[in-house]
């Protein structure tokens, strides 16, 4: 069994992640002039269409790419040896630290103490009627699930198939995937956890909405 609090002790620990950009091809790197300890923004807008803040641009055969912050955070290492240079694709070029949102941090401790059941193929999933009727009605944790039970409906390729839960008996905590779109492979589809271990989750998960500090 996990110890749920000192997993959130850890965190709090590092309330952060690094996030090393890379180039997504080759070319001739130029940096935005962004220095360590600088302060960068990650896509806004009501659907994100709104790009970061610019971190440098990439040239190749005189066409130039932008490359944007994808999240909120500090810069940290710059490697402003490259500037000027041709790289090949996937060479880091600098370092954001990250800090965690209460969001992110929920699913962090989630994605360690559930067991996660995940897509065994490219394809949308749907629960079965019973099931959805259930969670539409009173969610998620009202579902129970056991070894060998009919779960899903996978839609693939306009052919429908069912899809049995195999893992530990438990109550669906979370649920990973929306209606009709798809689900990469081995993506996780629900989290479940055993019904003993609910209460000790849930009070953790209210700590971090109520005590919870996000840094900048």
């Amino acid at each position: 069994m996990i110890d749920v609090k000192a997993l959130l002790e850890n965190i709090k620990a590092a309330p952060y992640e690094e996030i090393v950009v890379t180039t997504p091809h080759t070319g001739v790197v130029t940096f935005a002039g962004l220095e360590p300890g600088a302060r960068v923004a990650g896509p806004s807008g009501t659907y994100g269409e709104k790009p970061g803040t610019l971190l440098a641009r990439l040239t190749r055969e005189h066409n130039d790419k932008s490359l944007f912050a994808d999240v909120k955070g500090v810069v940290g290492e710059v490697r402003r040896e490259l500037e000027g240079r041709f790289v090949e694709a996937g060479t880091p070029l600098l370092v954001i630290r990250h800090f965690l949102s209460k969001d992110e941090v929920i699913a962090a401790i989630l994605q360690k103490v559930l067991y996660l059941f995940c897509a065994p193929e490219r394809a949308k999933y749907y629960f079965i009627p019973s099931v959805d009727k259930k969670v539409k009605a009173s969610g998620p944790r009202s579902v129970t699930v056991k070894p060998g039970m009919e779960l899903f409906i996978v839609s693939r390729m306009k052919r429908e198939k069912p899809l049995v839960y195999e893992g530990p008996e438990g109550i669906i905590y979370a649920v990973y995937f929306q209606h009709d779109q798809n689900v990469d492979q081995g993506a996780p589809l629900v989290g479940v956890c055993p019904e003993s271990q609910t209460d000790l989750i849930q009070d953790v998960v209210n700590r971090v909405r109520t005590d919870w500090e996000e840094g900048e």
